[in-house]
């Protein structure tokens, strides 16, 4: 495959000019620019997985506490005295 490559561009280049080459050159170099800042932009998939399953987290943890924050709630029984 690499040397089919390597035929066809040593076909290919003595046929270009030079400013025809250069625009070739730079049209490749901003394909590749584009698909390497995509590429990038994309890539972290990752971070707002991480933000939902710490909130997740610390909601679970906040709510083992309610009946300790509010035992007066509605429905709730209320606590024994001590002693008793």
């Amino acid at each position: 495959m690499g040397q089919w490559i390597a035929g066809v561009l040593a076909l290919v280049i003595p046929v270009l000019d030079t400013a025809s080459l250069a625009a070739a050159v730079l049209t490749a170099a901003a394909l590749l620019f584009t698909l390497l800042l995509v590429a990038r932009t994309s890539a972290p998939a990752t971070a707002p997985l991480l933000a939902i399953a710490t909130s997740v987290r610390e909601v679970a943890e906040e709510t083992a506490f309610l009946r300790l924050r509010d035992p007066d709630a509605a429905g709730r029984p209320r606590p024994r005295a001590p002693g008793r």
